[in-house]
């Protein structure tokens, strides 16, 4: 694995009039004057990029590929609603994303692809499907139906407590304009590796004290991107997942592969967790997924 980081370029975009902000790294050794191919790096549900993104862009820059990677609405720097995760809206930065690189000279806009890990693999495969100038896609640890999904996280009585919650925060939302904020174990509460990671890697009650909006769980819940997953083909499509996930059930993933068309490909990593495909958790499980991730990309984007 490279060691070495280009420089990176903190640059910004709108998307519905809010200003999103991020940073655009080029690939290492590109010629001044060239066009590159680019990834677009999508962040999952918690927002912490800066945790667990950069080995990501480091080994993408180095083999070749600039690499943009963004905040969300609502997350980091971006402007919107602090924390707000609106899948839909989501598509529309990610969108709004690609317009950006197609402007840039150094990005050749005809090799464009897309990393989305967890959550942004979901709404990423949504944007690909249907952006058409997103040449190809890959998808880490992602659910298919954000439904479906949220059942494997509680149990059918905690399911029935939880949808009460909700209920009484619905109503909040229309009589006050606001969500009621929990943290982040309750609104996606995992097994013991994930929910272990939530305070030692993303340490997200240190960086959001505040917590996320209860709201979140409705709209992940009417979020289906296995509904329109099969529109990218004949654009090719990879979906990784670790075979132990206790936040995104591996079964996601086989949805998606089974919606997708081809050309696509699956990859199921043996003995491993959600959070091990990070860098700072598991650097040897990282090596594996970010090498597949390089291959998919120079076969598609070279």
């Amino acid at each position: 694995m490279t060691t070495s980081h280009p420089k990176q370029e903190a640059i910004h975009f709108y998307a519905d009039g809010l200003k999103i902000a991020g940073h655009f790294t080029p690939a290492l050794g590109a010629k001044p004057g060239s066009r590159s191919p680019t990834i677009v790096c999508i962040h999952g549900y918690t927002g912490r990029k800066e945790i667990y993104m950069p080995g990501y862009i480091r080994e993408l820059t180095a083999a070749g590929f600039n690499a943009l990677e963004f905040y969300h609405r609502g997350y980091g720097d971006s402007e919107g609603v602090r924390l707000r995760c609106k899948p839909w809206d989501q598509v529309t930065d990610i969108h709004s994303a690609v317009i950006y690189l197609r402007q840039r000279p150094d990005v050749d806009p005809d090799r464009i692809g897309l990393y989305g890990t967890s959550y942004g693999g979901s709404t990423g495969m949504a944007a690909t499907a249907l952006d058409e100038t997103i040449r190809c896609a890959v998808a880490v640890g992602s659910f298919a139906d954000g439904l479906r999904n949220s059942y494997n996280l509680r149990t059918y009585s905690d399911r029935l407590d939880w949808e009460e919650v909700k209920k009484i925060d619905r109503i909040e939302r229309v009589m006050t304009g606001k969500s009621r904020r929990i943290p982040y174990g309750e609104l996606a509460p995992s097994g013991r590796a994930e929910r272990d990671s939530i305070s030692t890697m993303y340490k997200v009650d240190e960086k959001y004290p505040e917590g996320y909006p209860i709201e979140n769980s409705d709209h992940a819940a009417g979020f289906s991107p296995e509904q329109y997953v099969d529109r990218i083909s004949p654009r090719p499509v990879l979906f990784v997942h670790t075979e132990k996930d206790t936040m995104v059930a591996v079964s996601e993933s086989k949805h998606f592969y089974e919606k997708a068309k081809e050309p696509k490909k699956l990859i199921i990593i043996p003995n491993a967790n959600h959070v091990d495909v990070y860098e700072p958790r598991n650097p040897e499980v990282f090596k594996v997924v970010v090498g597949h991730m390089i291959d998919f990309f120079n076969l598609h984007l070279k």
